[in-house]
């Protein structure tokens, strides 16, 4: 990616604009795309990755303005930074507009050469060091992803080894020893499994999360997800709800979205209040509310989804991965996760997922 390069857009309706702003930006590494109208830009824009967009404000059908709150409400250029070109005079309402539409800079014409250049390669550098970041970045998730992978092998051997003394140990004391390596062997391999949940959602963007498409029974999902739970924790789980409510999706992970959310809610809930898992409506969608006693600070709750979180509560020795992971398989299903936190309510967690099912 930083071999590429990098794609100036120039925007004007008059070709010898154009061509006199290509040769001041020619230069190595730098690929000049061009467009005579707001329109044509467009099209490039889905096409192309561009880091710098030079548009004419004064353009016939679709003005620079225009243009450029296009830009700003498309998830793919909305980040493109802009520099409006314009003839017209210093109105200061002129400026003011072209900045509320989201422009970075303004040059007036006629163009002072060095003035344009020095411009354009700040943001030709800022974007040089974003590529560099994204590279570095996905580099760092390729490489945990071979971590986990490369520590099953060993663990695998482990757990083997823990299953061979499970059959010749009889004193109590080594029993209970071995409870305890059988448990923290576990724990790794939820950890190792999270790592690589975690490698192949940020390198896909999300794509292969879903791998299976089927109807699945929420109400006997969440049973056997809280039984599982029940075995491990010694927390009161409560679930209520209609006995049948149907999705389509992939039932390994819906399981591990509702088991991440109740350890999360057992973890960081009050001891003394039930956790409680609620189907609370089953129409168009599925809604499903994990609800405890503890809250969650508000300065904490626009970064919780976010992947390596970690709070000072926690005593889990866990990766700060659960929500993350739990969060992208609700938006692989067409849903998403919403959480609300008070000291008279508690925390809540409601799942909200598309109501599809396949004819029998």
């Amino acid at each position: 990616m930083t071999d590429a390069k990098l794609q100036i857009l120039l925007v004007d309706d008059v070709e010898e604009n154009l061509v006199a702003l290509e040769a001041l930006l020619r230069r190595e590494g730098i690929e000049i795309l061009k467009a005579r109208s707001g329109a044509q830009a467009l099209e490039l824009l889905l096409a192309q990755d561009v880091s710098l967009a030079l548009l004419d404000v004064q353009m016939p059908e679709m003005d620079g303005f225009e243009l450029a709150e296009l830009m700003r409400g498309a998830e793919r250029t909305k980040r493109v930074p802009i520099i409006f070109v314009t003839a017209g005079g210093r109105d200061p309402k002129r400026v003011f507009k072209g900045y509320e539409s989201g422009a970075v800079d303004f040059l007036f014409k006629p163009i002072d050469p060095h003035v344009l250049s020095s411009k354009v390669d700040v943001f030709l550098e800022l974007a040089r060091h974003r590529h560099q970041l994204a590279n570095a970045l996905q580099l760092n998730e390729v490489f945990v992803g071979i971590l986990g992978h490369d520590l099953r092998n060993p663990l695998s051997s482990l757990v083997a080894g823990i299953d061979l003394l499970d059959d010749e140990l009889t004193e109590e004391r080594q029993r209970r020893v071995l409870a305890r390596m059988r448990n923290s062997s576990n724990r790794m391999a939820a950890m190792i499994e999270q790592l690589l949940d975690l490698t192949r959602m940020r390198l896909t963007n999300g794509a292969g999360v879903v791998r299976d498409h089927r109807n699945v029974e929420l109400r006997e999902l969440l049973q056997r997800t809280i039984d599982e739970l029940r075995a491990v924790h010694d927390r009161e789980i409560i679930l209520e709800g209609p006995p049948k409510c149907t999705t389509i999706g992939d039932e390994e992970r819906l399981n591990q979205l509702f088991s991440n959310l109740v350890s999360n809610a057992i973890t960081h809930g009050t001891a003394d209040t039930p956790v409680t898992a609620r189907i609370v409506r089953c129409d168009g969608e599925a809604v499903i509310e994990v609800r405890n006693g503890g809250t969650i600070p508000r300065d904490v709750i626009g970064s919780l989804f976010e992947p390596f979180r970690a709070t000072a509560r926690s005593s889990s020795g866990g990766l700060g991965l659960g929500l993350y992971i739990a969060d992208q398989i609700a938006k692989a299903h067409g849903g998403e996760i919403e959480v609300e936190s008070s000291e008279d309510e508690g925390t809540v967690f409601t799942v909200r997922l598309p109501r599809h099912s396949i004819a029998a």
